[in-house]
């Protein structure tokens, strides 16, 4: 049975957004998010460097006798040096001035020269006439309130979440263009927790504004791991969003040095070529048909697998996940199911390949309206090129598959996230099948350990509900007629919404 929507009491990031949206205006929410965002990232490294800047200013302990204006005690303390007209508190003193537009993007730029590292990274646009000034004013009195009086860790902590619940909101508001710079949470955390990357090289080839990176070291240090254990590898061919997702590793401190950008994109100009990765988490486009396969017939990804299609850039990708894996390497891809049973175009030779070499760990099918982007259904695929050597349990010749339709709630009438127990369940499922001892069992309806043989039976079609079966329908008492009723009442509600949209639609066209 569907969980209802939760209720909730507005938190601090719900509150400061909601303020930000209504000085939008008429905004798009593309332009908009990037005057947003770098001004949350200025907050940050303003804070940042006032923390540092005050212990040198009192001069105690090990900063004894240093001068607070030198550029090199920032840095080596992995701090942003901020010069005096591009601190926060200079902003904004100046923010109800007509000119606070072109102080920003003089702030931008010094900080940019300072900080060689973030060159070109950060967005010099708050001088354009389209913006409103006295709107801009007031955002930076809304962002200055943020974790006002907290502590610089909890600060940052704060000023993080808001960078990433900011992040979420605009992907929501853009639609279909929003899924290209952003994963949503629920199905970034199930990821991470199934994988576990404590240590080794973390390689997203499609990394949007860096979301797996991020939750990645959020997941070692949650665990009690060593930050310094693991590296980040990344590209992106999106330049704008690229510069999201260096920021948004900067905010909290990870070494962005390895995440790179050309506008060819990984399958055209791969930029970590010999990069064999020990974890690789990705969340390419569907169904990509502009990937430009055609130039890429005899590349080398290819020979063991098969050729994709130039029409479909689905395993292509795979493959190109494939190729970058560690002998002990697992990796995680988000994909349309259209993947999973597909025989058109030498998909399923190759999919019948990719099971012949037992590279398939876990399929697990994901429920309806969990992206912002895109109402086609999708899976996560988790492979695995060292099954019998990667310190678990050996299990050759044997597919995990795991039907999750039934979990999450719905956060709005929209969009459906899962709940913490709910990743904690599924991800303990794979670890209980996948480790040592880990007493899994099948679960009708949701989850099913299958053999090559039974693969076999079915063609090599992947699709978990194929495997896992019909959960047995449980009594709940409620009579025929009520069932009726309510699920009448759910159509015509569907039906409203679907005329409403319509109607927006044709307006916009």
């Amino acid at each position: 049975m569907e969980k209802e929507s939760k209720p909730k009491n507005e938190n601090l990031e719900q509150t400061l957004f909601k303020a930000a949206d209504k000085l939008r205006k008429n905004m798009d929410a593309a332009e908009y998010k990037h005057i947003v965002l770098g001004l949350i990232f200025l907050k940050y490294i303003s804070d940042s460097f006032e923390e540092l800047h005050q212990k040198l200013v009192t001069g105690e302990g090990d900063y004894e006798g240093s001068d607070p204006e030198d550029v090199d005690e920032y840095r080596g303390e992995n701090v942003f040096f901020v010069p005096p007209h591009a601190r926060w508190s200079s902003l904004l003193s100046k923010a109800k001035q007509p000119s606070i537009g072109q102080d920003v993007d003089a702030a931008m730029e010094a900080i940019e020269k300072q900080n060689p590292r973030m060159k070109g990274i950060l967005p010099k646009v708050y001088a354009r006439p389209n913006i409103d000034k006295q709107c801009l004013g007031q955002l930076i009195d809304l962002i200055g309130n943020i974790a006002v009086g907290a502590e610089a860790d909890k600060s940052k902590d704060i000023i993080g979440r808001v960078y990433e619940y900011f992040l979420g909101q605009f992907a929501s508001l853009e639609g279909k263009k929003g899924g290209q710079f952003y994963t949503p949470k629920s199905i970034v955390q199930l990821m991470t927790e199934m994988l576990e990357p404590y240590k080794g090289r973390v390689f997203d080839p499609a990394c949007g504004s860096g979301g797996m990176f991020v939750m990645s070291e959020k997941f070692v240090t949650e665990h009690q791991g060593r930050l310094d254990d693991i590296s980040i590898f990344g590209q992106e061919s999106n330049q704008t969003t690229y510069r999201l997702c260096r920021m948004n590793l900067a905010i909290r401190g990870i070494d962005g040095t390895h995440v790179t950008w050309n506008n060819e994109g990984s399958f055209l100009n791969d930029q970590h070529k010999d990069l064999k990765a020990d974890f690789i988490l990705m969340n390419p486009p569907f169904n990509d048909s502009d990937w430009s396969g055609e130039l890429l017939e005899n590349d080398a990804r290819w020979k063991k697998y098969g050729r994709p299609p130039a029409g479909n850039a689905n395993f292509a990708w795979m493959q190109h996940m494939i190729y970058h894996l560690a002998p002990k390497g697992t990796g995680g891809i988000v994909l349309a199911n259209g993947s999973l049973s597909s025989n058109t175009s030498n998909e399923g030779e190759i999919r019948k390949a990719m099971v012949e070499a037992d590279l398939v760990d876990c399929i697990v099918m994901l429920p309806k309206q969990l992206f912002y982007n895109t109402g086609i259904p999708a899976c996560v695929w988790f492979l695995n090129r060292g099954k019998n050597i990667d310190g678990h349990r050996k299990r050759k010749g044997e597919i995990l598959f795991i039907d999750t339709g039934q979990k999450g709630y719905m956060e709005d009438r929209t969009h459906r996230v899962f709940t913490d127990e709910d990743i904690k369940y599924i991800a303990d499922t794979y670890h209980k099948w996948r480790n040592k001892g880990g007493k899994y069992k099948d679960i009708k309806g949701y989850c099913k350990s299958a053999t090559l043989e039974d693969v076999q039976k079915y063609k090599y079609i992947l699709t978990p509900g194929r495997y896992v079966g019909i959960p047995d329908e449980e009594d709940d008492g409620i009579p025929f007629d009520e069932k009726m009723a309510k699920y009448t009442d759910e159509l015509k509600e569907q039906m409203e919404e679907g005329r409403k949209l319509d109607k927006n639609i044709k307006k916009s066209l």
